[in-house]
């Protein structure tokens, strides 16, 4: 699945692009799992390396990790990178549920 296609489905997804030698985003691993099931059936989170997914990485501009991106019915709403709170990410997505 394209990047574009994953961006375009109707709904609200969260995104995080990350990279397996990121501290950072090892850090973040844990919380995105919980929040993948704190959000099950309301929301898809979609987790993309950018190493691997480097087309999606340049289609988001995705220059640093990790990079958290909210879509809903296909248009961005939102994007923050760096490390984040758990429940504040929670909140975040849940406020355009």
């Amino acid at each position: 699945m394209t990047y574009s296609e994953i961006t375009s489905r109707p709904g609200v997804i969260l995104i995080e692009f990350y990279a397996s030698w990121c501290p950072h985003c090892r850090k973040m691993m844990p919380v995105v799992e919980k929040l993948r099931d704190q959000l099950e059936g309301q929301a898809d989170v979609v987790r993309l390396d950018v190493d691997s997914d480097t087309e999606a990485a340049e289609e988001a501009k995705a220059n640093s990790v990790p990079l958290f991106v909210i879509f809903k019915d296909g248009k961005e709403m939102w994007r923050q990178s760096g490390e984040m709170d758990g429940q504040a990410l929670l909140s975040k997505v849940q406020s355009y549920l």
